[in-house]
């Protein structure tokens, strides 16, 4: 419960911003467009706090339900209008000008993305080579023949440098086609390719682990189970471990890397664990308790302690990414298409039922990974600010009612009946809107407390 404020900081942090900015781009649309705005309110709900502000005294608000905002603005379709004021009315637009207003909230959320993952390509930062390791038998990996060790240079024709990017690509290409080529090069310097069929990535509905399901798996190399750095009043400094110790045991039971040591303390939470550490050439036992903290709907033991350094590892595993500022602006409008295109097509899959609907996420699962990102560290909340407002751009330009991409729809229907829909017309398309919105939300709900509550 303790990480509970932090984990709701960074998540109203993040939406606060995504929310400004979406809103912020319907009321600077409507000032250029010659529109009155009333209000604009960062919530929905009973008003908080006001204040009145500008030539036109446009009031600015902070509402009860933070959950989204809005920008009221003048229309006759919602009081009366002074006479001298109708032509700054909303409703007395063109179809032209009430579709810019319209579709500038989207647009602002992809232009935020855009520049989030610009500034990210341009500071750079250390990345994941997409280095594999073993696959578990009879999976597709281990049917093409991958190895220990490989690293992806290229999926088909597309090169990629990272394991996100590696990742990324092989996702697309498993929604639109049955196999794909990897080129790879062993520790030995050999290049070869592999081929492998990617259709059990969208098995159970592309629900859960997509990559593990096809057998790919990150390389874990033999590391030395050797404490490095131990955070101050952890559990492993309270048990009077110290850096450079090497652990030989837990409970009795040898242990040979790492990795397994992380395992076993991540499976015992709470639970008291006697560590055999060889320290200046001694064996002596420690226990030590592991803390118990949520991560994913699960509880996992930690003891804050770091693996010592190993010369030459940093690099086998890690690349520095950084580019120049025309490149890292290619990158970032290539990254916000690509991720937006990908969240389309999985849209479009879960209406044909191809995609389980339980990939859907509500309020305590962006939460989550609110939190879960800033703390990593910075330069993961960016990144996951960013995947978070191109989201809301897409949601937003879906042709349902109540959203941005249902206004938009009407004013497609009026340009081709040459004349608006009627208000009945309009108050029916808002009620279905609002009944499939509320089935959405009530469903993305549902799933985050089955992921809560059994992990």
């Amino acid at each position: 419960m303790s990480e509970l404020p932090f984990y709701l900081a960074a998540f109203v942090v993040a939406l606060g911003v995504l929310v400004v900015v979406h809103e912020f781009g319907h009321y600077l649309a409507a000032r250029l467009c010659g529109v009155k705005v009333l209000r604009f309110s960062l919530g929905f709900g009973r008003i908080l706090w006001r204040r009145q502000l500008g030539r036109d005294g446009t009031e600015w608000a902070l509402s009860v339900f933070p959950l989204g905002g809005y920008v009221k603005m003048l229309d006759e379709r919602e009081g009366e209008v002074a006479a001298d004021e109708v032509h700054r009315a909303f409703n007395r637009q063109g179809v032209g000008r009430r579709s810019l207003i319209v579709v500038a909230g989207p647009l602002a959320n992809f232009l935020l993305a855009i520049v989030l993952y610009w500034a990210l390509f341009i500071h750079g930062g250390l990345e994941l080579r997409p280095v594999l390791g073993t696959p578990p038998e009879g999976s597709p990996a281990a049917l093409a023949a991958i190895a220990n060790g490989e690293r992806v240079r290229r999926i088909d024709e597309s090169p990629v440098a990272t394991w996100d990017e590696f990742r990324w690509t092989l996702l697309h290409k498993a929604l639109a086609q049955p196999d794909a080529e990897l080129e790879v090069i062993n520790r030995q310097g050999e290049i070869a390719f592999r081929r492998i069929a990617l259709a059990a990535a969208g098995e159970q509905g592309w629900e859960g682990d997509a990559l593990g399901r096809l057998g790919l798996r990150l390389y874990r190399p033999d590391v030395a189970p050797v404490f490095g750095r131990l955070i101050d009043g952890g559990a492993a400094e309270r048990a009077g471990l110290r850096s450079g110790d090497r652990v030989a045991q837990i409970d009795g039971e040898a242990v040979a890397s790492w990795f397994e040591l992380v395992r076993r303390i991540r499976e015992s939470p709470g639970r008291p664990l006697a560590l055999t550490v060889e320290r200046d050439g001694r064996l002596s036992t420690v226990s030590v308790v592991p803390e118990a903290a949520r991560e994913r709907g699960r509880d996992i033991g930690r003891i804050g302690a770091a693996v010592a350094e190993q010369p030459g590892l940093d690099e086998e595993l890690r690349v520095f990414v950084r580019y120049g500022p025309f490149d890292a602006l290619a990158k970032a409008l290539a990254e916000t298409w690509d991720k937006s295109v990908f969240s389309l097509q999985m849209m479009g899959r879960m209406l044909t039922g191809e995609v389980s609907l339980k990939n859907l996420s509500g309020p305590v699962s962006i939460a989550d990974y609110a939190g879960q990102s800033a703390r990593l560290g910075i330069d993961y909340y960016i990144r996951f600010m960013a995947l978070l407002s191109l989201s809301l751009g897409v949601l937003n330009l879906l042709p349902v009612p109540v959203l941005d991409g249902g206004h938009l729809m009407y004013h497609m229907i009026e340009v081709v009946r040459r004349r608006p829909l009627s208000e009945r017309a309009m108050q029916i398309g808002q009620q279905i809107g609002l009944s499939i919105l509320f089935a959405l939300m009530a469903f993305a709900f549902f799933n985050d407390l089955n992921r809560l509550f059994n992990g």
